[in-house]
């Protein structure tokens, strides 16, 4: 398992297999259903922890990118200083940065959460340590509460981006700018049990959307949604950002089709404008079906670009890169992540998941304004908390930690279930 950022730069020169040429649709589809979903027994854990960040003395004034490049030394990401080293933080998370600059450390995944607590743990209190020298500070919400959505980053993609969502509306800018999130990433699973593991992680997330909602103010003003975040990733683009259908045996042909069907987002081209034809979508790139006839033939490499640019509650990225968590507190990113690994960690936990959340595994848009306030979900929330405490053992976690999760999540449920 390997974090994959949600904005990658094209790098250079592509190796052999990455220059082959796709023949056709069906060599396309098959390469996405190969890469996207890698088969074996759940592991590993990772975790990508996304934050804004700002000035210490006043957090509404605009971030100031020199002062975040001079704070972040050698772990200064490329995309704001071209010539920086990028070196990881001492234990493993590479540092990137979102359009806004929102920090982003990506943990190596790990065996236990044990293990992954301890890495994020280092990372973070070094990443703070540093910022804290240079009078900043992390935000503690999944959307800037402080300052209206402003790009910092100037580089083709994000401007290529910028002018493709501006069209629809604001959530495209707000969600590049001014959005953090927590990303958990779990191995998909064995071949008889990979299907059910992406339904339940889909199923789940409306309710997880409500228990962990922390995106109600932005730009200074209440916006009366529970996760404003989401809402702002929701209006994006449908194509990209919408729920895709988790019913049947294949998920990884049924994404396979949708990736071929989705236009492209933005096209890679050097020191040129990366804006892309408008509606051409890979599949007419690989059948060379209108604009695409004036553009080179698609590689693998182009079809992995392809990829980073979907932004759905759930990416599979080889393993399953679960995406619809609001950002936490520093010191409170753990309870979710071990409450979800909880949930997947056994079939039959598996099943009860997707059972318990069937009648709500839609309601994305009702979590992420009402969050718990809304009694349905918080019921299921409930349910989800009970069971995911009961399986906390088999994480690796202390007893000391699995029992303070258990009180902060069951807190957190029960508390704004007795309030609705």
């Amino acid at each position: 398992m390997q974090a994959v950022h949600d904005f990658p730069e094209k790098s250079g020169s592509a190796s052999n297999r990455t220059a082959r040429v796709l023949a056709d649709r069906a060599a396309g589809e098959a390469y996405v259903a190969s890469v996207c979903f890698k088969h074996g027994p759940p592991r590993l854990t990772g975790v990508e922890l996304e934050f804004t960040v700002h000035h210490a003395d006043d957090p509404a004034r605009p971030l100031d990118p020199d002062v975040l490049a001079a704070a972040l030394g050698p772990h200064t990401p490329r995309t704001l200083r071209p010539g920086s080293p990028a070196t990881p933080l001492p234990a493993g998370s590479p540092v990137s940065l979102e359009p806004g600059c929102q920090v982003e450390i990506s943990a190596p995944p790990q065996a236990s959460l044990r293990e992954l607590d301890a890495v994020v743990t280092a990372d973070l209190h070094h990443l703070r340590e540093r910022l804290v020298r240079h009078h900043l500070v992390l935000g503690e919400t999944g959307i800037d509460a402080h300052r209206a959505p402003r790009r910092l980053l100037h580089t083709p993609r994000y401007a290529a981006m910028e002018r493709r969502f501006a069209p629809i509306g604001p959530g495209g800018l707000t969600m590049m700018c001014s959005t953090a999130g927590l990303q958990i990433c779990v191995d998909a699973g064995e071949p008889e049990h990979y299907a059910a593991r992406w339904a339940a992680a889909h199923a789940m997330g409306p309710p997880l959307l409500a228990l962990f909602a922390n995106s109600r103010v932005h730009a200074g003003r209440d916006t009366g949604h529970a996760s404003a975040r989401w809402l702002a990733v929701h209006d994006t683009e449908a194509v990209r950002t919408r729920t895709p259908a988790v019913t049947g045996d294949d998920p990884a042909g049924a994404w396979a089709g949708r990736l071929m069907d989705v236009p492209l987002m933005v096209l890679p081209r050097g020191d040129r404008p990366w804006d892309a034809p408008d509606g051409l979508t890979f599949a007419d790139w690989i059948d060379g079906r209108g604009a695409a006839a004036l553009l080179p033939r698609p590689t693998v490499e182009d079809l992995d670009y392809h990829l980073t640019t979907m932004f759905t509650p759930v990416r599979p990225q080889g393993y399953l890169e679960i995406r619809y968590l609001d950002a936490q507190p520093p010191g409170e990113w753990l309870a979710p992540v071990a409450l979800v690994s909880a949930l997947l960690a056994r079939p039959a936990t598996v099943d009860k998941v997707r059972e318990l959340c069937a009648p709500v595994a839609d309601r994305w848009t009702t979590a992420a304004r009402r969050g718990l306030a809304d009694p349905e979900l918080a019921a299921v929330a409930a349910a989800l908390a009970d069971l995911g405490c009961t399986e906390l053992g088999a994480t690796g976690l202390a007893e000391e930690s699995t029992t303070e999760i258990c009180e902060s999540v069951l807190g957190r449920a029960y508390r704004s279930r007795s309030e609705a």
